[in-house]
């Protein structure tokens, strides 16, 4: 009897960095039984399978390749974005090491836990089919739900996976749902051959589909903490360990973003000027709630949960946009992204002791006098944040103004510069009390060999990618 071979559209060598990231994310949690209390094994092993997952999404040259029935590909746009996912990845994980001795968190299950969400971070970068965004999804949000909560003896953090999971779960109805029409009118859940049935006037205009398509926004909105879906982003943030809160910051809504990228520009392009006008309005209101947010805060954490927020509004920018200059502002931003980030909360970890983290604007205060290099790493994250040159936060600003304008919208790129100079006056605060603000009481710094690595590198990258932008814009535009 001959072997029954596998369908051609089978490519195992395509889902590479995921079956790279299983394997290794399985052996973490097996290997945390063995480690004993030296967890340095348990970190190296997690750092090597991100690693070989991001090199193995190089194994295809020939791009784009499409395998499993066309519902996951292999495109230049997901490659880069994995680069991402697994930086984002490395970077938390080194940011928690000294973080998870300091609180008593067990690290088997934490780091396992960051590698599946990484896993389904790669999901939704590379589906192009509804069933399979939606199973990425679940899988980022079940593993953020665990570690936002990881600190069960601390009831904020309890509370914040609370709120997230309950109000998840609520937005992932509305996103099923919204899956559901668009499955309904079209008879497909492929984003491709979803546009070449839309392309079809009788279908386009009907109602169901367009309220699949309102139901869809709501549901990526939330994902991606835009206003007015953003509500549950202050709480969680503030609650959750503060390296967890990077990584939310960073990874899963860099893939959110991804999905919701390559939904609407591939499967709904027939329908942009219904979804276009959606997003502005949501691209709006969250910079406008973001940054007002951010001015009243007193809490750091809080303070760049509502910097974030108005950060989702400039990069749906990008997305509205939908060219070649908006998908490459795209990649850069949330590349430049990242390493402030990081390098930000990598800072508040180190001002944080065991059951203190030191949160409020003013426990900063003569930061500039005690560890003034501290500071100025500080106060370099917080100007790229504003969008101040000549730093990364300006590049990748300039790129999607400039991606916006190429389209028209000189209305949306007005509100949001104007967005952006009001983002500098919270950001200019925390400096204000770093340099010009007399210490309220004496705060002990944790100088973490590694920690501090994680900053430097955030510096340096934050500070190259600005002077520098150029080989990393042509890899994204290629």
């Amino acid at each position: 009897m001959e072997p029954i071979n596998a369908p051609a559209s089978i490519d195992l060598i395509s889902l590479a960095p995921v079956l790279v990231l299983s394997v290794f994310a399985m052996g973490v949690l097996v290997l945390d039984l063995f480690a004993g209390k030296n967890k340095a094994l348990v970190v190296f092993v997690s750092i090597t399978g991100l690693f070989l997952s991001g090199v193995s999404a190089l194994a295809k040259y020939k791009l784009p390749v499409y395998s499993f029935n066309d519902s996951y590909v292999v495109d230049p746009l997901s490659v880069f974005f994995i680069f991402i996912f697994t930086l984002s990845s490395a970077l938390a994980i080194l940011l928690s090491i000294e973080y998870n001795r300091r609180e008593g968190i067990r690290v088997g299950e934490y780091y396992s836990l960051i590698l599946f969400c990484t896993i389904g971070m790669i999901l939704l970068a590379s589906s192009t089919d509804l069933i399979m965004i939606f199973l990425g999804i679940e899988i980022v949000s079940i593993c953020l739900y665990i570690l936002a909560g990881i600190r069960r003896g601390d009831l904020k953090s309890n509370e914040s996976a609370l709120k997230y999971f309950l109000l998840g779960a609520f937005a992932t109805g509305f996103l099923l749902y919204g899956m559901a029409l668009i499955y309904g009118t079209t008879g497909t859940t492929n984003l491709l051959k979803i546009a070449s049935v839309i392309q079809e006037e009788t279908v386009s205009s009907m109602p169901i589909l367009l309220l699949g398509v309102v139901l869809l926004v709501v549901g990526f909105g939330f994902k991606v903490s835009s206003a007015p879906f953003h509500m549950w982003t202050p709480d969680v943030y503030q609650g959750a360990p503060t390296p967890v809160t990077a990584f939310m910051a960073v990874g899963p809504k860099a893939a959110a973003l991804a999905a919701l990228f390559r939904v609407f520009t591939q499967s709904l392009p027939e329908l942009d000027s219904t979804w276009e006008t959606l997003l502005i309005v949501v691209a709006v209101f969250t910079m406008i709630i973001g940054n007002l947010g951010a001015i009243v805060q007193s809490n750091v954490k809080r303070l760049l949960a509502y910097s974030s927020i108005s950060h989702v509004g400039y990069i749906l920018m990008a997305v509205i946009a939908k060219n070649s200059i908006a998908t490459a502002s795209l990649l850069f931003y949330m590349l430049a992204y990242a390493f402030m980030i990081f390098g930000v909360f990598g800072i508040i970890v180190i001002m944080g002791r065991e059951g203190e983290e030191n949160l409020e604007i003013e426990n900063y205060a003569g930061l500039g006098y005690k560890h003034p290099l501290l500071a100025l790493s500080m106060t370099v994250f917080l100007l790229s944040l504003g969008g101040l040159p000549p730093f990364a936060g300006f590049v990748a600003k300039f790129y999607i103004f400039s991606a916006a304008l190429k389209e028209g919208l000189v209305a949306l790129v007005v509100i949001a510069v104007l967005n952006s100079a009001v983002s500098f006056y919270y950001y200019l605060k925390i400096i204000v009390y770093m340099y010009m603000k007399e210490p309220v009481q004496e705060t002990r710094v944790s100088l973490s060999p590694i920690t501090l690595f994680v900053v430097a590198v955030s510096v340096i990258a934050t500070i190259e990618l600005g002077i520098f932008p150029d080989p990393i814009i042509a890899l994204a535009q290629n």
